[in-house]
């Protein structure tokens, strides 16, 4: 191989990685629930009109097989 075939296959990569590692967001993911929350304290800040009461999760009940995991 070349050189510049080598140099040009490198810079391909490292923009690549860059381009990935930039992709989404940090930190813990939203439930609906805190997603439907913020979105409507969101509203009331900037006098919008409100979205619909979110209701609160059902709380899952167990799985005979959740004690595997």
């Amino acid at each position: 191989m070349r050189a510049g075939t080598i140099i040009r296959t490198t810079m391909l990569i490292a923009a690549v990685a860059v381009a990935v590692s930039a992709c989404g967001r940090r930190g813990d993911l939203d439930t609906p629930f805190e997603a439907q929350q913020n979105a409507r304290k969101e509203a009331e800040r900037n006098d919008q009109p409100l979205p619909p009461e979110p209701t609160p999760p059902v709380r899952d009940r167990p799985f005979v097989l959740d004690r595997l995991i």
